[in-house]
């Protein structure tokens, strides 16, 4: 994802969702050693399992791209001072973690006036091959969970109307690909969560009858820029 998004040597970035930091560490190896993150998440330090987002970010920061890292925890882009003028603003699969679809809506029309260049990129909950379709089934029968939850899938939305709520927060997106998601574990992980958290209903009662034990093939993703 980062390799087709051409970031630069030497950009600031803010990265919201950064949870644990596996992008963070990305972006700031492809910034250089002149180049600075801010990753921003709103979960707590605490938060994560079996290592937690804190931990995680420790590790990052006593590492030799520490120098080049902020990680800031419980921030809130929408009502924190996370500071503005940055070259790119970049969500990595999180989209789904928000509390809802208005919300993503909120953030990204915020993101234009904190930088210049959008990178984005999620899963695409329409299957590519039947293969996926359990994986989908596992995202669809979270999305009936109610109430508060810090499960991954919270507000899951399609490419399409993602698109749409780019156009309406004026972002012009520059260029859009697919991501091989074929060595990812999320498929097996997403379908555990739903077996065990999501309510009975159809979606639950077919994950059950579709479902591997593991080896469970992941949803396509994609990833794209704007201005």
């Amino acid at each position: 994802m980062a390799g087709s998004w051409q970031i630069p040597r030497g950009a600031r970035v803010l990265e919201i969702g950064c949870g644990q930091g596996d992008m963070t560490a990305v972006l700031a190896d492809r910034v250089g050693p002149r180049g600075t993150v801010v990753g921003t998440d709103v979960a707590p330090p605490g938060y994560g399992a079996p290592i937690t987002v804190g931990d995680s970010a420790q590790h990052l920061l006593d590492g030799p791209l520490g120098s080049r890292i902020t990680m800031r925890f419980e921030t809130d882009v929408l009502t924190d001072d996370v500071g503005t003028g940055y070259d790119l603003v970049v969500l990595a699969h999180c989209s789904w973690y928000f509390a809802s679809a208005g919300l993503l809506e909120q953030t990204l029309g915020k993101a234009r006036e904190l930088g210049s260049r959008l990178c984005f990129a999620e899963w695409d909950p329409q299957p590519a091959d039947p293969s996926q379709i359990p994986h989908l089934l596992a995202v669809l029968a979270q999305d009936r969970i109610t109430g508060d939850t810090d499960l991954n899938v919270r507000a899951p939305i399609t490419r399409a109307t993602l698109l749409e709520v780019l156009d309406r927060t004026g972002w012009q997106v520059e260029g859009i690909g697919e991501v091989d998601t074929s060595a990812l574990q999320d498929a097996d992980w997403e379908i555990a969560i739903a077996l065990h958290e999501a309510p009975d209903g159809l979606a639950k009662e077919l994950l059950r009858q579709t479902a591997q034990a593991r080896g469970n093939v992941p949803l396509p993703a994609y990833a794209l820029t704007a201005r």
